[in-house]
């Protein structure tokens, strides 16, 4: 009764329901179809395979992208849609978002590294992905989004400065840490802030834009940089990789890079 009450408040009662759908579709369509490339990559013969018509492989982001935009485009097309119809547009959105994801190497690199190196990135997109929809679901606002009680109550040109002046800080932020190479600090502070001014003063990764930069005329920094991260971030990066590898299968072919 507790968990009905939970999720009646904070999913049905505030409007999330659709994000709801969404949320779970997206993670039942990357499980979907990660199962299915594993069974075609063991060559399960009872598995149907590829889709190959007339010996043209077509990858299921093709297919993804034709959910969203059934889901997108209905959404807007149907006149007041209630509740149940945007969670059914929802979860075909979020079944072709996980499609699409699931596939995001290929369209960051432009050529098939799915089970390469390179395809741990479509993993990476779909945390990523999971993670902020689920902070989004829960409640939190990402930066930009502020409580503007305070400019109803004081519709000022100061009121309005300071929390315009408030969000470009955090901005700058987020960005700083993003360039520092620390990718869930910096999404994640989008939703708690306190975590920018973290990733802010902390040391850059050595491989990261900042430290390319910042770095060249301070060795010292970079010697420390490069200490950290052999000593935290590889241990946690291999953690991670296995985790990868349980839910979506080992990415251990040779990349022939052109």
């Amino acid at each position: 009764m507790a968990n009905e009450g939970w999720f009646e408040r904070q999913v049905v009662e505030t409007g999330r329901l659709p994000l709801f759908c969404l949320l779970c579709a997206f993670i039942v369509g990357f499980g979907g179809i990660r199962l299915s490339v594993r069974m075609i990559r063991a060559q399960v013969r009872w598995w149907p395979g590829n889709v190959n018509p007339g010996g043209l492989h077509i990858h299921h982001v093709v297919f993804g992208v034709v959910f969203m935009l059934i889901g997108g485009v209905a959404v807007f097309a149907v006149h007041e849609p209630s509740t149940v119809v945007k969670s059914v547009l929802a979860g075909f959105f979020g079944i072709g978002a996980a499609l699409v994801l699931d596939e995001f190497a290929l369209i960051l690199h432009l050529r098939d590294v799915y089970w390469m190196e390179h395809g741990r990135t479509s993993v990476d997109a779909v945390f990523v992905a999971v993670a902020v929809v689920g902070l989004v679901l829960m409640g939190f606002r990402p930066v930009g989004f502020v409580d503007w009680n305070d400019y109803r109550r004081d519709p000022s040109l100061g009121t309005a400065l300071f929390l315009l002046a408030f969000v470009l800080i955090e901005l700058v932020f987020g960005i700083i840490t993003l360039l520092k190479g620390k990718l869930w600090t910096g999404l994640i502070g989008l939703f708690f802030v306190p975590l920018l001014f973290v990733g802010v003063v902390r040391l850059s990764r050595p491989n990261a834009p900042w430290a390319r930069w910042r770095y060249k005329k301070k060795p010292r920094k970079l010697a420390r940089a490069e200490r950290r991260e052999a000593r935290w971030r590889e241990p946690t990066i291999r953690a991670k990789v296995r985790v990868q590898e349980f839910l979506s299968g080992r990415h251990d072919l040779p990349d022939n890079e052109p």
